[in-house]
């Protein structure tokens, strides 16, 4: 299979593929998506098959509005009215009870509930309008690999195996979207984005929990994010959380860093074994993936240190990806 890259003005193309059961891939304000029809089973179960991803993990319903949304969800609670009303279109997607039979199991995992999400990027509101009907918004990568934040990253991945991918240029966020969980008594954030409990709590005028817990091996995650190993180079990856520890560290020419400017600035290391995240948070979360990226495609790269953050709600997006990628190791000296 060749894989298109398609350009702005080519949307008709993309829609006919989607409606023929192809695979496309295609942009958002956070990562690319990896896009089927969320009502043809089959072509669904052909994007796990594209990412290589475990089917027991529930696929997020990308739409172009709350209208959209209510063809699918069982009912639209206050909450969800709330959020939808001060965050959509944006980073942020909200699980909610579906109606029985709605959405086939390759979505749901089987459970009664969905995350739906309508993202804040033109050219795929302009796809799922045209389109009619939602889709499927997986990231567009090999599983447990870095999410893709640009359309070469996506070739990278999946050339061969999907029919398309929308070339919507790098993305804004370049973290995956919050999830939240409505359809249980108290919010509860299930996956760290950009939009953060605190803000989420202030627009509901109510306490919002975070998600802390680990699914078991046998238990179907309700969201995305809650049980694989995510977002992984080959190489294996060590959070440095005191910037001063990389002073510490014994670098040889196998050795990585992905860092703020000011802590590359210090460290007596070749330009092509550091990767700058930014000056400061903000940019760290948009170059988190591309910098994971950068180093998987260099071989004779072994080992990554990447800077970690302590700065409350606001780093734990970042902190939750890194952990992940990192399976948790921190390095202590």
């Amino acid at each position: 299979m060749e894989t298109q890259i398609l350009k702005k003005d080519q949307i008709n193309q993309a829609v006919e593929f989607l409606r023929n059961g192809d695979l496309v891939a295609f942009p958002t304000e956070t990562v690319y998506g990896l896009g089927a029809i969320a009502t043809k089973e089959e072509s669904v179960k052909n994007v796990y098959k594209a990412k290589g991803r475990p089917s027991d993990n529930p696929l997020i319903v990308t739409v172009s509005d709350e209208n959209m949304m209510k063809r699918y969800a069982k009912f639209v609670p206050e909450r969800a009215e709330k959020l939808i009303k001060h965050f959509w279109p944006g980073p942020l997607t909200l699980l909610l009870l579906v109606k029985e039979g709605s959405l086939p199991d390759a979505v749901t995992g089987g459970l009664k509930t969905a995350a739906f999400r309508c993202p804040n990027d033109e050219l795929t509101h302009e796809l799922i309008s045209k389109l009619g009907y939602p889709i499927v918004g997986p990231s567009a990568n090999t599983s447990t690999k870095p999410s893709p934040t640009t359309a070469e990253h996506v070739y990278h991945d999946l050339k061969g195996k999907i029919s398309a991918i929308i070339d919507g240029g790098a993305t804004e966020v370049g973290l995956e979207s919050t999830i939240i969980d409505l359809s249980v008594e108290t919010p509860i954030v299930l996956r760290p984005g950009q939009i953060t409990p605190e803000e989420l709590s202030e627009v509901l005028g109510e306490k919002v929990l975070i998600n802390t817990g680990k699914v078991s091996d046998k238990a179907i995650p309700k969201a995305p994010g809650m049980k694989y190993r995510h977002y992984a180079p080959s190489a294996p990856v060590w959070v440095v959380d005191d910037v001063n520890d990389f002073e510490k560290i014994d670098f040889k020419s196998d050795t990585a860093v992905a860092a703020l400017d000011s802590v590359l600035a210090k460290l007596n290391l070749p330009v092509e074994n550091k990767f700058s995240l930014g000056k400061d948070l903000k940019d760290a979360d948009h170059n988190l993936f591309s910098a994971l990226r950068f180093f998987d495609d260099e071989d004779e790269i072994k080992t990554i240190y990447v800077q970690g953050f302590d700065e409350g709600e606001k780093s734990l997006a970042y902190m939750n990806r890194l952990n992940k990628a990192a399976a948790g190791h921190h390095f202590k000296k």
